[in-house]
């Protein structure tokens, strides 16, 4: 009976029953798609290391993948190690004595220490700003106060990223009268971001 309140006839409950599925299925559909076009590119850019036909490696699935994985611990176990930190420190400063190559070399490095838990420098308050015109409004980090040589006027550096992708975004500078300052962390404030608003802070939800 209910039923029968609640669908006139059996195409519309059947019509239900297939949003109901869809809605469920979409997600899962685009999240498998996202990571399979991610994987698949990965694999593309590793091709190199297939190629090298490394004996026993090579019968392991997806092989290039296992050796990028390995190759990143190694990486992050020579990074940490007291004794190779002249030679780190040597290729930094290889990448940023070369023109060009340096502002993006320096520009994404520091970036995505941005981002990190390790670095509470780099954003300093998560803001919120009218942009990109009046009347919309816009997650943004506080970056730096910008000296007064460059502006002739108090300003403050604010980094607008963008959805879905963080490492791109806008570079603005205003003064303090035109953004308003938050008490969202950088984690919830990136959730936020990247999910187009879906994924809001848990605390501001209403019992």
């Amino acid at each position: 009976m209910q039923i029968k309140n609640l669908y006139h006839s059996p195409g519309a409950y059947l019509q239900h029953l297939f949003g109901t599925g869809l809605i469920f299925l979409i997600p899962i559909i685009i999240t498998y798609a996202f990571f399979s076009f991610f994987f698949n590119m990965i694999k593309g850019l590793l091709l190199p290391i297939k190629d090298l036909h490394i004996p026993f490696i090579e019968n392991i699935p997806h092989h290039e993948i296992v050796i990028l994985i390995i190759f990143i611990f190694i990486i992050g176990i020579l990074v940490k190690a007291f004794i190779f930190k002249p030679i780190i420190h040597m290729l930094e400063d290889f990448f940023a004595r070369i023109p060009l190559i340096k502002t993006i070399y320096l520009a994404t490095k520091q970036l995505t220490h941005a981002f990190t838990a390790h670095d509470q420098a780099s954003f300093k308050k998560v803001v919120i700003i009218e942009f990109p015109r009046a009347g919309m409004y816009s997650i943004g980090f506080l970056t730096k106060e910008i000296p007064t040589q460059i502006s002739n006027k108090q300003l403050f550096g604010i980094y607008v990223p963008h959805t879905p992708n963080l490492a791109t975004g806008s570079f603005v500078m205003l003064p303090a009268e035109s953004f308003t300052e938050t008490d969202l962390t950088r984690q919830e404030a990136t959730a936020l971001v990247i999910s187009s608003g879906i994924l809001q802070p848990t605390r501001f939800h209403k019992n």
